[in-house]
């Protein structure tokens, strides 16, 4: 039985009879999206993990793409009907977009056990455990009775409009060069399966010899690395033209 964000308004909280809960079946999976408080945030979906897992893409209040402005969201791709409910309950209906997704993408929306999003975006909670990750949406039945907690809240950010699925790379480069700058670095990632967009990996003082660590929610599984793509920038115009590079980059997968 998956849950797709499950109300919030006179259910939180209230006896299982009542609500989606795990007892409701041999295994529930849940997907929260607009889990803030129903005031004053109007959130339309309950944030207490009910079910045997309980995903909370982007951590679960606010979805990504849902703060556009009110006319560029009424007059969307998929039409106007589309588009104003999108603007009236956007984060509560991002959960069913997420799940078909999940049928087109059945490597996709890997989520990670983690006791906050908070914790998951600091990066302590990757990579997958070596049972692996279970994916959020109709597929994360393949993890059923692999869970011996209570209650297990998984982790992941998705993208902003479809096609949601990404896929989580740690980067660490380590910088060469003779003197420190100012500025940020871009990197892409290459692979077997596809190559990403540049994502900014580092910003501000960039120290030669230093090791920098970052994450990466990548539009496409990538596969295995074939190649990285550095990319540095000053923003401003230096006499000296210092000189940077990367020693080395390390690329490791979320899921293995």
């Amino acid at each position: 039985l998956s849950g797709l964000d499950p109300a919030q308004p006179y259910f939180q909280g209230t006896p299982i009879e009542v609500r989606l809960d795990k007892s409701d079946a041999e295994f529930v999976d849940v997907i929260h999206t607009d889990s803030a408080p129903t005031i004053p945030y109007l959130g339309f979906g309950m944030g207490p993990a009910v079910g045997h897992i309980d995903f909370y893409p982007n951590g679960g209040k606010q979805m990504p793409g849902c703060g556009k402005n009110p006319v560029s969201q009424i007059v969307d791709l998929d039409g106007i009907w589309e588009g104003t409910r999108d603007f009236v309950a956007c984060n509560h209906l991002r959960s069913y977009k997420y799940y078909s997704d999940s049928i087109i993408y059945p490597d996709g929306f890997l989520g990670y056990s983690c006791p906050s999003y908070d914790v998951f975006e600091a990066g302590s909670c990757f990579p997958c455990p070596q049972e692996g990750c279970p994916n959020m949406g109709h597929f994360a039945d393949k993890f059923k009775g692999k869970f011996k907690n209570d209650f297990v809240k998984l982790y992941l950010n998705t993208g902003e409009a479809k096609d949601f699925a990404l896929w989580r790379y740690k980067v660490t480069v380590t910088l060469s060069g003779k003197s420190k700058v100012k500025g940020y670095v871009n990197v892409a990632l290459y692979g077997s399966g596809g190559n990403t967009r540049q994502h900014q990996v580092i910003k501000g003082t960039l120290q030669p010899d230093n090791t920098y660590t970052s994450f990466i929610d990548a539009e496409v599984n990538i596969g295995t690395v074939t190649k990285v793509k550095f990319l540095w920038n000053n923003n401003l115009i230096n006499p000296t033209f210092p000189k940077l590079g990367a020693a080395t980059i390390t690329i490791q997968s979320g899921e293995n």
